[in-house]
């Protein structure tokens, strides 16, 4: 552990001390989280004095100096994973969390470490590639348990956590990042789905929670069995349709270059059939939704491959990443030509 993270470790111990009223309790172990590019999330345990486990947890922070807002507002996913828990949804619980920077440095959350790994959609953990049921069943469980999260009651469960999010709002938003392709062969295929989305927005029902990044690399398995959801950074209330759409685009094999394609033997429309089964409500205008989905991931995208090409901030995934970025936009156009034509012949 370099210096950096003795010193987090330390102010942890003070924290989780003062916290659980406990002056016996030490940190140990503590570590950045490997799965995926989970930026200051790390992993941790407590013991007690005699050095017996007292659990394992995960602090997740927010950037220092950093506006507190949407995915950098850290602490406001410690009430909405509380009421998901109490919902008895697949969450971790929230133990101890502060929106103070006096602990810490920045606001954080700690949660319960669930077991398990995440499926990463492109380069999987070797674990889970031997049995071709074992793929498709990752995929059926996200599908119900995007469902799952979909028919939880807002208004009950969350009554003052957020208000609803227009979809223009969101539009505008990912718009933001289409700067970023300038220069490049991106920014002409994005600016037109951009006008196209704009010009066939639908009605957003239904209106309810929504994860804002659900697909299986968010999701923990154990031996082959979901134990969590996780990642809320990007929850709001809004349109469900908008987590859809993201799911059925992680497995589209047509938004993703050749050499980057999506282990997902479970193709979109059989993910839908699924998501409706299980009583998932949002199963109109999804080729609008799944469209925006690649336009954001797409913007997204443009931003992480210059910030990298620049060496602002270095990953080699988003070299890899690259050639789909094109795909991703020129699909999405597909798909909305696509669904202007079937409202034609209707």
């Amino acid at each position: 552990m370099n210096e950096q993270g003795q010193e987090l470790a330390g102010r942890l111990q003070v924290a989780a001390r003062r916290m659980l009223d406990d002056g016996r309790l030490n940190v140990r172990d503590l570590s950045v989280m490997e799965d995926g590019h989970a930026g200051l999330t790390y992993g941790f345990e407590l013991v007690d004095g005699e050095g017996g486990q007292r659990g394992e947890y995960i602090l997740k922070m927010a950037p220092a100096g950093v506006t507190r807002r949407g995915n950098t507002d850290v602490y406001r996913q410690a009430p909405l994973l509380k009421a998901l828990k109490g919902e008895g949804l697949l969450t971790p619980d929230v133990p101890w969390a502060s929106a103070s920077e006096e602990m810490l440095g920045a606001p954080f959350i700690v949660m319960d470490k669930l077991p398990g790994r995440v499926f990463v959609v492109w380069e999987p953990h070797p674990s889970f590639l031997g049995d071709p049921a074992l793929l498709r069943s990752v995929w059926w469980q996200a599908a119900r348990l995007l469902a799952a999260v979909h028919r939880i009651d807002w208004r009950e469960a969350l009554p003052h956590w957020e208000t609803p999010r227009l979809l223009l709002d969101e539009l505008d938003r990912w718009s933001s990042l289409r700067r970023h392709a300038e220069g490049t062969e991106w920014l002409a295929p994005s600016a037109q789905l951009d006008t196209e989305l704009r010009a066939s927005m639908p009605d957003p029902a239904p209106v309810g929670l929504v994860h804002g990044d659900f697909q299986p690399g968010n999701i923990l398995f154990d031996n082959g069995v979901a134990t969590g959801i996780i990642d809320w950074e990007l929850a709001s209330i809004g349109a469900q349709g908008l987590d859809v759409g993201w799911l059925m685009m992680m497995s589209d094999s047509r938004a993703w270059h050749a050499d980057w394609q999506p282990v997902a033997p479970v193709p979109p429309h059989d993910l839908l059939a699924e998501y409706k089964k299980a009583g998932g409500p949002a199963v109109r205008h999804l080729a609008w939704h799944q469209a925006f989905a690649q336009y954001r991931l797409g913007s997204i995208a443009c931003l992480n491959v210059k910030l990298h090409r620049s060496g602002k901030r270095r990953d080699d995934l988003w070299e890899r990443f690259a050639p789909s970025i094109s795909s991703l936009f020129s699909h999405g156009s597909a798909l909305l030509a696509g669904a202007a034509e079937g409202h034609r012949r209707d």
